[in-house]
């Protein structure tokens, strides 16, 4: 987990309609009633008309409701010893609406009362009226076609929820002991898992029911060289997935010159902390990198991390267009580029797209938070900026009328606002192995996994580290190197860019902790790549001599 996801853990212009009074509930329900998945939705549908009546009754011309339950059990351990087991439960309903031209939110938690729902929305209302006295300019929300009753939920053939917490503990603490045994000094391993069950309701006249799963097996392994002084660590492998339990499946990885590089389908947690706690000691003797210019073979393990921050942030739009600026700022991807429709971001190999609707993606939903069909859209096509990330009260601004469904609000009690899609490197079009792509590098540097980083307020200058480096000479992997960190430019990064692997290769990785706003919301997003060459890449050594 790198520090900023620690971080974080720690830490319109649409016509109103009106709707029928409803009778109140013969008996309250509680929330695990009215949630859970696969149940009728008529408890929930008459909640949500509520609260739509109630502000259209009022004087909104929109309204939208998020009626949500969310889950989270997070399992820590250390050694032989069980840390913590964190299990939360919030459940509440949200209230959007445009009123006077300009939006107001009220939420309420922990009720199903249809009298409670509509005073809250027309505290929305009320909000958005009072609010609607400073406006300058009216809210333009693109317009959306209503669904009507729909559903999606997660992949899942076993729902981690329902694994007893004995099973979680005892997987952890065997993961930490073939640490222990093939020679780490220190172990700590953590289950991370998310269900969000998810109602939205809207004016358009939608009545989306979403059960969406998540998990995240984690560890970091310690070795410590006692005559030096020396610390090495490696964390895992995993990629965070849109996926449950089911993931924790034996899955053979798959291995380049030697090196386990991969967990695809499925994660072995025990096989990749064996071959971590090796690692973490061969990086004890590990040769330090001599500064200066490589070709740098990048890992999808590793490029997940670089393609979030230098193009996932740099191309949502709220950041170019300076409304917002929190955790890391701007972007220097400003409309003038875009619009010149000739910004040269990467090379003619680069391809960027954003995909809502990717399988077992931390981002997979059938609809976002505003009710709005998922889909994929290029951001980058052959090197050139083409598109950004926006939602429905933004496309107008990209001269567009139908939002891309990147909404997204991390609880029932905020209002949601637009978050980063699934943004992925698209596949070479020739055939190439990572081996085959290694075999012309003379001097280069194989890097596998994420490490600490840091990027400017504009998402341009930036530096990477990693959690594995392998030396490549004359076309060979000839041993391990450590203090390897590498400082570029995002245009000049991408544009480097000179071979990309095909779709054999392709692999997501993520962030289940992205922090965004003021107050922060967390999201979680994943980004795809396939294993992908960069020439002539500046290469500075990170240790510190005392």
């Amino acid at each position: 987990m790198n520090r900023r996801d620690f971080n974080q853990l720690m830490s319109v212009g649409a016509a109103g309609i009106l709707l029928p009074t409803l009778p109140a509930f013969s008996r309250t329900v509680t929330a695990e009633e009215l949630m859970e998945p696969g149940l009728d939705t008529s408890i929930k549908k008459r909640l949500a008309d509520a609260a739509l009546h109630s502000a259209t009754a009022k004087g909104a011309t929109y309204a939208d409701v998020r009626i949500n339950r969310y889950l989270n059990q997070y399992v820590m351990t250390r050694e032989d010893k069980v840390q913590n087991i964190i299990n939360t439960e919030s459940f509440g309903v949200g209230i959007r609406v445009i009123a006077n031209g300009c939006w107001g939110f009220a939420a309420i938690g922990n009720t199903q009362s249809e009298e409670e729902v509509a005073k809250t929305a027309e505290k929305a209302v009320a909000f958005a009226k009072a609010h609607a006295k400073l406006l300058k300019k009216p809210v333009q929300l693109a317009p959306q076609k209503g669904f009507g009753e729909v559903s999606w939920k997660s992949t899942v053939k076993k729902n981690s929820f329902d694994i007893p917490v004995k099973e979680k503990t005892d997987l952890l603490l065997a993961v930490n002991a073939a640490a222990m045994a093939n020679g780490a000094n220190f172990v700590n391993s953590v289950l991370f898992m998310i269900n969000e069950q998810k109602y939205f309701a809207s004016t358009d006249g939608s009545y989306i029911d979403q059960d969406v799963h998540r998990i995240w097996p984690n560890f970091t392994v310690t070795a410590v060289d006692k005559a030096s002084g020396l610390v090495a660590t490696r964390d895992s492998l995993s990629a965070p997935m849109g996926m449950s339990y089911d993931y924790l499946q034996t899955a053979p990885p798959d291995r380049v010159g030697g090196v386990t590089t991969r967990y695809n389908k499925g994660y072995d947690m025990l096989e990749d902390v064996t071959a971590a706690a090796k690692q973490a000691k061969q990086k004890l003797k590990a040769k330090s990198v001599e500064a200066g210019k490589y070709d740098l073979v990048l890992d999808p393990s590793h490029t997940y991390l670089t393609i979030h921050e230098s193009v996932g942030h740099a191309t949502e739009l709220d950041r170019v267009l300076g409304y917002e600026a929190n955790l890391a700022g701007t972007s220097f991807a400003t409309i003038d580029k875009w619009k010149s429709k000739t910004f040269n971001y990467g090379s003619k190999d680069v391809n960027f797209f954003a995909d809502k609707t990717q399988p077992g993606s931390l981002g997979e939903v059938g609809w976002d938070d505003e009710g709005v069909k998922t889909k994929q859209w290029d951001i980058i096509k052959d090197g050139i900026l083409v598109n950004y990330q926006a939602i429905r009260d933004q496309v107008h601004m990209l001269g567009e009328t139908e939002s891309q469904g990147c909404a997204y609000g991390d609880s029932w009690s905020v209002t949601q606002f637009q978050r980063m899609a699934n943004i992925s490197l698209a596949p070479g079009k020739d055939r190439l192995t990572v081996d085959e792509m290694i075999k012309d590098v003379k001097k280069g540097i194989y890097i596998i996994g994420d490490g600490s980083y840091s990027i400017d307020q504009q998402r341009y200058n930036f530096q990477f580290g990693g959690q594995l480096f392998y030396e490549i000479k004359d076309g060979q992997i000839v041993g391990m190197l450590r203090d390897v960190a590498y400082q570029s430019n995002t245009q000049e990064f991408w544009n480097s860019c000179v071979k990309i692997c095909d779709e054999r290769d392709y692999r997501l990785g993520g962030t289940f902790f992205d922090g965004k706003g003021q107050p922060v919301q967390i999201n979680s997003v994943s980004h795809g790549s396939s294993t992908a060459r960069f020439n002539g890449v500046n290469v500075l050594n990170t240790s510190r001599k005392i």
